[in-house]
């Protein structure tokens, strides 16, 4: 078995002496593993870091097999990432979020999210949106995606400003007046209104966001939030 992709780094272990095993999401064979034999050594000490893309050849006897992956560097971000606290809690819960989804199972769309992103997860004006934006998008290909294009009481397309915390549909300011005090906020860049978000608007989309995150995802499994989300949030409000 073999086959050549590229990949951006989520983590890495170390494997005996010399080697390491790599975590990457790839582009069209999702979150996979494979063994990079000398991958302690110095010369991959700089392309075995989390945030980097590399240019992946895995092989194995059978498909099922851990298999061995030869790298080549694509893109080195961590180098620049890695002076950054807050990029640092980023990748680390990006890496938490995609170990969400089954290993090797693609998903493409979520492998060019994650690229950008990491070109952009030690800029505090843009990374935040872009990660709240991605969390939006792991709920949706684990099968919880939320639905805000109307209102979940009238059909209105028009002012939706709520999202109801029992069917995760939108609702419009007029249909939830009556019971705004337990519906979540909705802020407008989530449903892909060009407007940057304030800090206001960043607070809501992460308490949206953590809401199901913690419900339909991280709960069922038994699994606490991460603690890098909070590090992550805590880095970007001092970085404002």
């Amino acid at each position: 078995m073999e086959w050549r992709d590229e990949g951006v780094v989520l983590g890495v272990k170390r494997h005996g002496e010399t080697s390491a095993i790599v975590e990457a999401l790839t582009k069209a064979h999702g979150r996979h593993l494979g063994l990079v034999r000398g991958g302690r050594s110095t010369r991959f000490q700089s392309l075995l870091q989390a945030g980097n893309s590399l240019d992946l050849v895995w092989r194995a006897r059978l498909d099922e097999h851990l298999g061995t992956y030869a790298i080549e560097p694509l893109d080195l971000r961590a180098g620049r990432l890695m002076e950054s606290a807050l990029a640092l809690n980023g990748l680390s819960y990006l890496g938490a979020l995609l170990r969400l989804l089954p290993e090797r199972d693609p998903h493409e769309g979520l492998y060019g999210a994650l690229a950008i992103i990491a070109d952009h997860l030690d800029r505090v004006e843009i990374a935040p949106a872009l990660v709240a934006r991605f969390e939006m998008r792991i709920l949706s290909e684990c099968g919880f995606g939320l639905d805000l294009e109307s209102c979940a009481a009238s059909g209105s397309r028009e002012d939706l400003i709520y999202v109801s915390p029992k069917s995760g549909r939108a609702v419009s300011a007029s249909a939830g007046a009556p019971w705004r005090d337990k519906l979540l906020a909705l802020p407008g860049f989530l449903r892909g209104e060009e407007a940057g978000p304030t800090p206001a608007d960043l607070a809501d989309a992460f308490r949206l966001t953590g809401f199901f995150l913690e419900r339909d995802l991280f709960a069922p499994r038994g699994l606490p939030m991460p603690d890098a989300r909070r590090a992550f949030l805590a880095a970007a409000h001092a970085a404002r």
